[in-house]
């Protein structure tokens, strides 16, 4: 019972991290605002409702269906980080978006 509890409330975290990233797509001016608000979408709105559903089907004694979900979570949470970064260093070396001020950056020669 209390595992079912909790991974409801992993569910309704899962689905307001979904509105939040949603809002930010719409809402965010620039290319990296968006991609983070796209990352939190992602990683806060499938992330989590992964592990609550994962937490429901051990509660029912699922255990095969517990065991994807957890995978599926842990390959997701791995996978949209590098996707991200790997999205970014694209766009700025194909020159679609331009980093204004880099802070890490600098003149190496000091």
């Amino acid at each position: 019972m209390i595992l079912s509890l909790v991974g409801v409330v992993l569910l309704i975290v899962g689905a307001v991290c979904d509105i939040f990233g949603a809002v930010g797509m719409h809402r965010f001016r620039n290319f990296y605002l968006r991609l983070h608000a796209a990352t939190v979408g992602t990683v806060g709105g499938k992330f989590y409702p992964f592990i609550g559903a994962g937490l429901i089907a051990l509660d029912r004694g699922l255990l095969s269906v517990a065991g994807v979900a957890f995978l599926s979570a842990f390959t997701l949470l791995i996978t949209t980080s590098v996707g991200s970064h790997a999205l970014a260093y694209a766009a700025e070396r194909a020159g679609v978006v331009k980093i204004e001020h880099d802070e890490l950056g600098g003149d190496w020669d000091d």
